[in-house]
């Protein structure tokens, strides 16, 4: 459905959607949509939570994969990945969500020359343009604050500053002023037109949920379950519909099943006395250090009033809203609730509250009616009413049919309705809401409203309400302003737009935040800007087909013949960005540093295949001098520990199922002569074969006890030795002593190269999915292998720098020290590094949680390399498939380098052999990720 804006104008439309379809599982996003999209003016798509708007733009963004239908942006085919490359420089997206596409432990500076540097400028151009969008946005003050500590308003600036920093010829904001103040959004809107003034040429795409926006924008798509209700200029959509505002032009076009029994909100007047107060605070105040979230805030409230709070964002309103509930106390003031003294202390008081948040914040693995029932609990409802309440609850607020669902199956609207059905499960007589109808449509919206009304005007429940929607906070009795920490006015909607001299509500409020802040006042009149600039890109416009147009070509090539296959400054960015980022984390640089040297120390210590102080006892039934010389033959050695001796096999059976002893000796009457005598006579050993290994040893110590003192006896009774004609002498190289420490030391440094860095890295791209930052890979010029390096170089650095300290811990706390090449052994440490960071991002590659992505590092690093690489058997000894796996797995030959430089002396050229496989692991895990790492969103 092609359209255009002034009768005689064609431009060629920036964008062409031709039977788009779109589903995420079983869920359909999308359904048969076709439409062409005016070019050099701003496009709104209205329309409620989950209709589809923000798929349709993530599409024309090209952040997310096309499944059916045909997408052509900017004159090209976006299947096309060669056409995706070429127009990325010349869009712009801005996802949904305050600051998505920001990085929060980043400065305002650093977030504008990060994106700066992905778009190739130089630092010259650089500081240009980031001084011309500060200055413009009044950021410039606030250059060295981290884009986490910036308030709403300002987080979207900063996103738009970052979105224009290269000029697009595109612009999409996905409901970019959702959760922010009416201020803010005005000078938001007021920025967007005084750019477009010095950009005329620029389309401008915008999702967005509120109505009084929309009447702004030149061209209007109005949404609803994935298909298009209606196209046009505001005014168009007005008189189609024969409405006087938007909101009601949208219920008029939305189909009769969903406006079915739909009527207007009526809120009749409320009947209550002055002196029936519900909610009263006096000088409430709350400091947090210096800082001053609430100043001396006076209000009364009455009972069964609905009382609106409307506020900047970052005013003070959820603080004053804990601390009139208890949940806060404060620091000075105080506060009354159905007159009694609010004390933080005092839960009788809080169980007359009911709490709703904006965020859906129940249960989703249960259903309906065993979320009502829980919370029925949770407050203490008795249990012979909890059934009766329930099934009120289900009836007041329409959710009978619903009661078996998961509140995930169930369409917004319905959420809402479940969360204050919740609210109210144990009867509160205050009812706080925290911009409950954010993201719902205008028929639900109204339906929600009528559910407030009859509790407040039949029940009389007090409703304590914030919210952003200024035809929402007409409907209040009352309402409050407040921009921080302090109340600016309190009273009926209507005098404090009479009081400011106001057109309407918003101006009033949007009048009272420019008094108290001093920032200057926003240009209201966006419409007149907006058209005078797609009125010159409208004149400026030469084609009037779908393709594109010489200059539009010319473009495009320059675009993709300046765009490297591979910038080095693309990379640098993300590994600046990286380092940055792990430098102020303070969680991951103490993991990184201090565990692995904590590790070493418990791992070093902690495992031990020394025999050594093994306690054995004695039941000697022949008390001769033979058998007390053959127990000093056991005593004597090093091995061994003498423990008291003992009296009988219940004695011997006790202690060893306590631990007291490892090694019984039983030596039986009449040792002493029948040993003179030469007859032969048997001594009974008892071992503890819990731990096979260690028992197979202890048997083979007292063997060799025992054959090494029959000799001594036969030698001092006959003079003789006994002797073979051949003898072995034992000689063992590289570890004279058989310890433990040398052998696992240079075992350990591997092991924790493999795995601490492949955690760490499994974190660097999964945090960006769920942060949602992830979107700057899908639309910016940067690829796949750039963002992975510049995520993996920071971790390889980090991973050398444990890689000095535990070698230097080797050797001055364990006394190991490194007899071969320091050379060889830090060249495999860095190809080393390389492989288990790439194994790390290969894991964040392939989950979508951090959870997940340490679950996979770990199950991919950890048991590999303790069961399969050597580490205490020889790979040689493995067979079927643990063989294979510790032939080829990267570990086994890491092992055998350190294992060589520390021990045995060796160098690069002894060890060559082991080099190359682990040169080989490089590009093939490399390949790998990058492989598994998607350019666009599924």
């Amino acid at each position: 459905m092609a359209a255009t804006l002034v009768p005689g104008a064609a431009p060629a439309p920036v964008a062409h959607l031709q039977n788009v379809h779109l589903r995420y599982g079983s869920a359909v996003a999308l359904r048969d949509l076709s439409l062409d999209i005016p070019a050099g003016g701003m496009v709104g798509l209205i329309g409620p939570d989950g209709v589809g708007k923000s798929s349709l733009l993530s599409l024309l963004s090209g952040a997310r994969q096309l499944q059916e239908g045909e997408v052509h942006v900017l004159g090209g085919d976006m299947r096309s990945k060669a056409h995706r490359d070429a127009v990325c420089p010349r869009i712009a997206y801005m996802p949904q969500g305050l600051g998505k596409n920001l990085y929060p432990t980043l400065s305002v500076e650093e977030n504008l020359q990060f994106f700066a540097r992905l778009f190739g400028h130089n630092q010259a151009e650089r500081r240009a343009r980031i001084d011309d969008l500060t200055q413009s946005t009044g950021l410039k003050k606030f250059l060295s604050r981290p884009a986490g500590k910036l308030s709403g308003g300002m987080k979207q600036k900063l996103g738009l500053c970052c979105a224009l920093i290269h000029d697009p010829d595109l612009l999409i904001l996905d409901e970019p002023t959702t959760g922010v103040d009416p201020l803010a959004r005005a000078q938001f809107w007021d920025l967007i037109n005084r750019i477009r003034t010095t950009r005329p040429h620029m389309s401008v795409l915008v999702a967005t949920a509120y109505m009084d926006e929309a009447q702004r924008f030149d061209w209007l798509v109005a949404m609803d379950d994935g298909q298009i209700l209606a196209t046009g200029t505001p005014d168009e959509l007005l008189q189609r519909t024969h409405t006087a505002s938007l909101e009601a032009a949208f219920i008029a076009l939305l189909p009769q099943a969903k406006k079915q029994g739909h009527t207007e909100v009526l809120i009749p007047p409320l009947q209550a006395s002055d002196d029936d107060i519900a909610i009263e605070a006096q000088d409430l105040t709350m400091r947090f250090g210096d800082f001053v979230a609430v100043d001396h805030v006076n209000f009364r409230i009455r009972r069964g009033e609905i009382f609106g709070f409307l506020g900047s964002n970052g005013c003070g309103k959820s603080t004053t809203m804990k601390m009139l509930t208890g949940l806060m106390p404060a620091s000075e003031g105080k506060a009354w609730l159905f007159g009694h003294e609010v004390d933080p202390h005092d839960i009788a008081t809080r169980r007359r509250v009911g709490y709703m948040s904006q965020a859906f914040s129940l249960y989703g693995e249960l259903t309906v009616l065993q979320n009502l029932v829980l919370h029925a609990q949770l407050f203490h409802v008795p249990p012979e009413q909890i059934n009766a309440r329930v099934e009120a609850m289900l009836q007041r607020f329409g959710l009978q049919q619903e009661r078996h669902e998961l509140p995930e199956r169930l369409p917004l609207g319905l959420r809402q309705r479940l969360s204050l059905a919740v609210a109210m499960v144990h009867s509160p007589e205050l009812l706080i809401l925290d911009e409950p109808t954010s993201g719902v449509d205008p028929v639900a919206r109204d339906q929600f409203w009528r559910l407030l009304v009859e509790l407040s005007r039949r029940d009389k429940v007090t409703i304590f309400i914030s919210t952003h929607f200024m035809n929402e906070a007409e409907r209040c009795d009352r309402m409050s302003m407040m921009h921080a920490g302090k109340v600016l006015d309190s009273d009926v909607p209507a005098k404090l737009v009479e009081k400011r001299g106001a057109a309407t509500l918003e101006e009033a409020f949007i009048g009272y935040l420019v008094e108290a802040s001093g920032e200057p006042a926003p240009d209201l009149n966006t419409k007149k800007i907006a058209a005078s600039a797609y009125k010159t890109s409208t004149s400026a416009s030469k084609p009037s087909e779908t393709e594109q147009s010489p200059a539009q070509g010319a473009m495009v090539s320059n675009c993709a013949s300046s765009s490297p296959r591979f910038s080095l400054q693309r990379m640098w960015s993300y590994l600046w960005r990286e380092s940055l980022e792990l430098q102020r984390d303070p969680v991951r640089a103490t993991l990184a540093l201090a565990g692995s040297l904590v590790l070493m120390v418990v791992i070093g210590f902690g495992i031990s295949f020394d025999v050594e102080d093994l306690t054995f006892a004695v039941l000697d039934r022949d008390q001769s001098t033979l058998s007390q010389s053959y127990t000093q033959s056991l005593s004597g050695s090093r091995y061994f520990v003498e423990q008291p001796p003992l009296t009988s096999y219940e004695d011997l059976d006790q202690r060893m199922r306590a631990g007291k002893i490892v090694v019984a000796i039983e030596i039986p009457p009449g040792f002493g002569r029948d040993i003179l005598r030469g007859t032969p006579t048997a001594v009974g050993a008892w071992f503890d074969g819990a731990m096979p290994t260690r028992g197979e040893t202890v048997k083979g110590y007292v063997q060799g006890i025992h054959q090494y003192w029959l000799a001594e006896q036969v030698r001092e009774r006959t003079g003789q030795r006994l002797s073979s004609q051949v003898s072995m002498e034992t000689r063992f190289r590289y570890n004279p002593d058989v310890k433990s420490l040398p052998a696992m030391v240079p075992a350990v440094i591997p092991l924790l190269l493999m795995m601490l860095p492949a955690m760490l890295t499994a974190l660097a791209v999964v945090r960006e999915k769920e942060l949602g930052s992830i979107v700057n890979l899908y639309v910016t010029p940067v690829t796949r292998m750039e963002f992975l390096l510049g995520k993996q170089l920071p971790y390889v650095a980090l991973a050398m720098l444990n890689y000095v300290l535990m070698c230097l811990m080797a050797v001055l706390v364990f006394d190991v020290p490194i007899t071969g090449s320091v050379f060889t052994l830090t060249l495999a440490a860095l190809i080393f590094s390389i492989i288990t960071t790439g194994m790390g991002l290969l894991a964040s590659a392939v989950t979508r949680s951090q959870i997940a992505a340490m679950f996979f590092a770990m199950l991919g690093t950890l048991i590999p390399a303790t069961q399969f690489s050597g580490l205490t058997d020889p790979v040689s000894s493995l067979e079927g498939a643990g063989r294979i796996i510790g032939e080829y797995y990267p570990a086994t030959h890491m092992f055998t380098i350190s294992r060589g430089v520390f021990s045995k002396a060796l160098d690069l050229h002894d060890l060559a052999a082991s080099f190359w496989p682990l040169l080989v692991a490089i590009p093939v895990i490399m390949g790998i990720a990058v492989w598994a790492l998607p350019k666009q969103d599924k």
